[in-house]
């Protein structure tokens, strides 16, 4: 008995070292550029059979997975408080820690330290003046998209057939510009409804890229009006694009000038929005104003947005805010105030427009 209690022990530091050595030597290939491509070719390898060896299971895979680890950890702490037990589990825990950690490095956390797409547009700081031009050129967008769009029988735009919107974001991943993206798409529907929905109306969560399953994971109880848009940043995720503020972009390059109406309007409204986000640190009469210029189908789905967060209000919401933040800029990102960063390279790109 003893000895297997010193043999526990023993593991138990082995294992907590390992877990030590990968913490640094992710820090450290995080700075190397060599082996950041790396990471980005080996992403580019395994994408498409990650997507379809997935995309073929009718459910989220992924969401289950992230079930049966937390029933699995939760059986495990509790163990730590039973004598007998205590030694094995800490040892299975950091096991699992180490391959957990591993694996979610190699297949996804070193993407995060991709050069920026900001470094390749221009470099001249943005004003507010041009978000503010911008702003009114979006608001006559959407009221021109929201006149071809459907809605229900209370005048809300509603989305009749999802899957053409999906089919529509795989469509126009192969269309992004060659200065933002040389990332290869693999035209596998792998968006999937997550089994969470009801969490995450909770907690302001729209959707999200499970690295381990390669699924693009979605709330099915959204709006109409963030959904498209919600689906076309996901997807950016699946083409390799880390950080929240660039699969925006992306998303957003993917939406415009799309033939869908309904990925159109969202698209746009998200650019209005963020737009209106940016001036209003500075001039909220401004954002005020366009926002009462909003046509009567918009000022609907406004209205039908509003309703839907003020119904999923509560702890939730402010316990995944604070968590999210912390993981972004974990992962040099500006945690949730991303519509300064998106804006930024939005202004920019309207610049080498004609």
């Amino acid at each position: 008995m003893h000895t297997n209690r010193i043999l526990n022990i023993r593991k138990k530091r082995f294992w907590a070292s390992v877990l030590l050595v990968q913490f640094f030597l992710f820090y450290f290939l995080s700075k190397s550029e060599t082996a950041i491509a790396f990471f980005k070719q080996l992403f580019e390898a395994k994408k498409y059979f990650h997507q379809l060896i997935f995309s073929e299971i009718p459910f989220s895979a992924g969401d289950v997975f992230y079930v049966l680890i937390v029933i699995s950890l939760i059986y495990l702490i509790l163990n730590l408080f039973k004598k007998q037990k205590r030694q094995k589990s800490a040892v299975f825990i950091l096991i699992f820690l180490n391959i957990f950690y591993f694996i979610y490095q190699i297949f996804w956390g070193m993407l995060y330290f991709q050069a920026p797409i900001l470094d390749k547009l221009p470099q001249e700081d943005v004003t507010v003046l041009e978000a503010k031009s911008l702003s009114l050129k979006y608001l006559k967008l959407c009221i021109d998209d929201r006149n071809q769009v459907s809605e229900d029988k209370n005048g809300i735009f509603e989305i009749k057939d999802l899957k053409q919107i999906q089919a529509a974001i795989l469509g126009q991943q192969s269309k992004l510009p060659k200065t933002f993206s040389n990332k290869k798409n693999t035209l596998i529907n792998d968006f999937k409804p997550s089994l969470f929905k009801n969490v995450m109306s909770y907690t302001g969560i729209l959707g999200y890229y499970n690295p381990f399953t390669a699924e693009a994971q979605f709330n099915s109880q959204l709006p109409a009006t963030y959904l498209p848009f919600t689906l076309a940043h996901e997807s950016a995720h699946q083409l390799g694009f880390a950080r929240e503020q660039e699969a925006n972009f992306i998303g957003f390059l993917i939406g415009k000038n799309s033939k869908n109406k309904s990925l159109k309007y969202s698209t746009d409204l998200f650019a209005l929005k963020s737009l209106l986000t940016f001036v209003s640190v500075s001039d909220t009469t401004f954002v005020n104003k366009i926002i009462s210029n909003y046509s009567t189908k918009m000022a609907r789905d406004r209205k039908n947005e509003r309703l839907f967060v003020k119904n999923h209000q509560g702890l939730l919401d402010d316990f995944f805010l604070i968590s999210n933040n912390l993981f972004l800029k974990s992962n040099q990102q500006e945690g949730n105030i991303t519509y300064s960063y998106f804006t930024q390279m939005l202004i920019k790109y309207e610049r080498t427009k004609p």
